[in-house]
């Protein structure tokens, strides 16, 4: 039988995203990698995260005026809808090699790939953030050890998930497992779901 999810492993996962964060300051910056198919998907569900992050750090600065943290959550708003977005677009095109369930009796998952590798993603965002705590020079040993041990875990978690995707992904393709192209619906950006944003007071 032929592996429709060959291209798209953990494995393969992992190492795509550690390496468009790598040590720049700004991550998964420049020219993307992938310019069409589910592999694009993935890359513009990092980018948002990266972003998301950088984004949620500056939120909590209390050295700035509030317009800038007024932008900021603007930004993390904005954000946040692509990075949803991208994660529907990635189970709709895994959706798409699968078709129909194999068998009547294919167990349905309740978290679906997309939302997997956008974990995944958050995931090696934190490993990275924490393996630098782990490192720091200037902070105690306590600290760095505090910090290891939390990588450690990091990094466990990763490990499971990548596999339990795998083995999902394998029981699509075997029809013995499903899953549902969910959609978010998120109201608050919707001027005709949202009354503040329509200009009308709130019911």
């Amino acid at each position: 039988m032929t592996d429709v999810f060959a291209d798209l492993k953990g494995e393969e996962l992992v190492r795509f995203h550690d390496e468009r964060l790598g040590d720049k300051p700004h991550p998964v910056s420049g020219t993307p990698r992938f310019a069409e198919g589910v592999w694009q998907a993935v890359e513009d569900n990092h980018r948002f995260n990266a972003r998301l992050w950088e984004e949620e750090e500056l939120a909590r600065r209390r050295d700035v005026p509030d317009a800038e943290i007024a932008a900021n959550k603007r930004n993390i708003d904005r954000l946040n809808q692509g990075r949803n977005d991208s994660v529907e677009r990635i189970d709709e095109m895994l959706a798409g090699r699968i078709g129909p369930p194999g068998h009547p009796g294919a167990r349905l998952h309740s978290e679906t790939p997309g939302m997997m590798i956008d974990r995944l993603s958050i995931l090696s965002l934190k490993i990275r953030a924490m393996g630098a705590q782990s490192s720091r020079q200037d902070a105690t040993a306590e600290h760095r050890s505090t910090c290891a041990a939390k990588l450690k875990r990091l990094l466990e978690q990763r490990g499971d998930l990548r596999h339990c995707l795998d083995e999902l992904l394998a029981d699509c393709a075997r029809g013995t497992a499903r899953f549902k192209v969910y959609r978010q619906f998120k109201m608050y950006n919707d001027p005709s779901l949202n009354p503040h944003l329509a200009g009308k007071p709130a019911s």
